[in-house]
């Protein structure tokens, strides 16, 4: 019996782990349907790995220590180049996938016109592909970078990404993003907007998080704003700065649009450490400035 597609993308979802950009996890999620609809069962096998892990896979083969931590194993072979740091895998911005067999119980390692047709979807959603590299191939790897050094990454700017999906597919597909998801049903709920939940940040569901500010911009300091969802000059002077210590929707609608952009904290409307750190390095990111305050420069940015 052939593996069904919501078990290669449940297990894809958990190889992959917290710490994923949300974008490079739904062209990920994309991919494997793609391909399953091609009749090609294929599964994400890695995707966040934290310093650690990658000390541990940069150990093999050689004598390394890591932070005081002896992480040599010279009984198995090399198997990366990269140093702790050294990977988009540590920034979320990298999966590694390979072939299942059609019942899904045996994982094919051959390089062959299946494995080179999924590298080829997964360029066409907008990732590299190790396969293409002219020195250390590596068959298995796809990276979405934004074009990010690792030293920039290392000093906190992050990549500004976006699906590379049409409307109908997005709109066909129901296993996009979970946290995306989740911020569409309170949209919905909470102001009416009435946006599809898959899962995906698109322009709609930034007009529903334009629609929310406004919203609650009247309520609570009385703004007097034409709900419309545009990012007009109106609704750029109306804008109020808040920070650590907010306790309200406004807060929640800056937690949800600093996700959206890759920075994941709390969803809770509390303006605590968490969210704080994400507005920080956002702002870093972003090149504005990093004062920890979500006042004009910030929401014009984020709505830019």
């Amino acid at each position: 019996m052939k593996v069904a597609l919501r078990t290669l993308l449940e297990r894809s979802v958990k190889k992959m782990g917290k710490g994923m950009n949300p974008v490079v996890k739904a062209s990920a999620l994309e991919m494997v349907e793609r391909a399953y609809n091609e009749g090609i069962t294929v599964q994400i096998s890695a995707g966040y790995r934290s310093l650690e892990e990658q000390a541990n896979l940069y150990g093999q083969g050689r004598v390394y220590s890591y932070k005081g931590k002896n992480y040599s194993n010279l009984a198995k072979p090399i198997v990366t180049k990269a140093k702790p740091g050294q990977s988009y895998h540590n920034y979320g911005l990298a999966i590694d996938f390979f072939i299942v067999s059609d019942d899904g119980r045996r994982a094919i390692w051959t390089v062959n016109s299946k494995w080179q047709r999924v590298a080829a979807i997964g360029k066409d959603l907008g990732f590299k592909w190790g396969g293409d590299w002219s020195s250390f191939k590596d068959y298995p790897h796809l990276e979405m970078t934004g074009g990010l050094s690792y030293t920039q990454l290392q000093s906190g700017k992050g990549p500004r990404l976006t699906f590379k999906l049409e409307k109908r597919e997005m709109q066909k597909t129901g296993k996009g993003d979970n946290y995306i998801i989740s911020i569409q049903q309170t949209l919905n709920g909470r102001y009416e907007t009435n946006i599809e939940c898959d899962g995906f940040y698109g322009p709609k569901t930034r007009t529903a998080l334009i629609i929310g500010f406004q919203t609650e911009l009247n309520k609570q300091f009385n703004k007097k704003l034409v709900v419309d969802g545009k990012w007009g000059p109106k609704t750029k002077n109306a804008i109020v700065t808040i920070k650590k210590g907010a306790s309200c929707n406004i807060t929640w609608i800056l937690q949800a649009t600093l996700y959206m952009k890759g920075y994941n904290g709390p969803l809770d409307g509390e303006f605590g450490k968490n969210t704080e750190t994400a507005l920080y390095k956002y702002q870093r990111a972003s090149g504005i400035s990093a004062d920890k305050l979500a006042g004009k420069e910030t929401w014009n940015d984020l709505f830019a």
